[in-house]
């Protein structure tokens, strides 16, 4: 049995990884970023960002896509560098000092090392969830991971009607325009549409709870599925690859002697 609050809209997408388990991309996601936050060292991320250029090639996203959603981090990665390059510990030479800032190599080096990671955890996190199906990935932690179904069906169910707020809010500035009730200061209003969607999403996720309930959603029995959830070769290759990636990495900054454990005596 599986749950649908809106048509199903699918877009077929090539590449290799595109086509994989979303249970396989969501483990590989998370086996590339996490090892990565246990140093910061600009030799580990810059490794693990060029092991990961595959990856990014072969998600399945258009160059359009990979720029649109991975804006973000363009912009973050920099300004987050920024800031600790002028904030950041000083050690070393100082080559500029103005009033609470100080530019040295440590801030430097610590800078290059945080921006770098940004983009080594960020990017292959982006590109492997933006062609996870939500109904796919629920299928596959129901039966593959084992989560009580009644927890991932109603997460789906949560997800399938994220897409729906943006109307709603259209919907509700159309309206409160129609009535005249426009002209009053932005946060007033963009205050008021809030709670108006807040009490239109209680009201929906209680219709929507009801429905599930009479359709035996909330059953004690054995529950069957409509797409089995499949586990191929491919996608094991994926995991592995996944966790060679940090593996390598962070060897590489521990026999170079650039490794910075980040909570501990040793972290800056």
């Amino acid at each position: 049995m599986s749950i649908m609050t809106a048509p199903e809209r699918r877009i077929q997408r090539r590449g290799p990884i595109a086509g994989r388990s979303a249970l396989a991309k969501l483990a590989a996601a998370l086996l590339v970023s996490v090892p990565l936050v246990v140093s910061i060292d600009v030799l580990s991320a810059t490794v693990a960002l060029a092991l990961e250029i595959p990856i990014l090639v072969l998600s399945g996203l258009t160059l359009r896509e990979f720029w649109l959603r991975t804006a973000v981090l363009w912009f973050a990665a920099p300004t987050g560098a920024l800031t600790i390059a002028l904030y950041g510990e000083t050690s070393g030479t100082v080559h500029f000092q103005w009033l609470f800032m100080q530019v040295s190599d440590g801030s430097l080096a610590l800078a290059a090392a945080t921006g770098v990671r940004i983009l080594a955890i960020g990017l292959p996190a982006i590109c492997l969830f933006a062609t996870v199906d939500p109904t796919d990935l629920a299928d596959d932690l129901a039966q593959r991971a084992r989560l009580p179904a009644r927890f991932v069906l109603g997460a789906l169910a949560g997800m399938r009607m994220l897409g729906l707020l943006v109307d709603d809010w259209r919907a509700l500035g159309l309206a409160r325009r129609a009535r005249g009730v426009t002209d009053q200061g932005r946060i007033r209003r963009a205050l008021g549409m809030v709670f108006a969607l807040f009490v239109l999403a209680i009201r929906r996720g209680s219709s929507l709870a009801t429905a599930m309930e009479a359709r035996g959603f909330g059953g004690t029995a054995a529950r069957t599925w409509a797409r089995p959830s499949v586990w191929t070769r491919a996608d094991t290759v994926l995991v592995a690859i996944a966790v060679l990636i940090p593996t390598i990495a962070l060897t590489a900054a521990v026999v170079f002697g650039t490794w910075n454990f980040i909570i501990g005596p040793s972290g800056r």
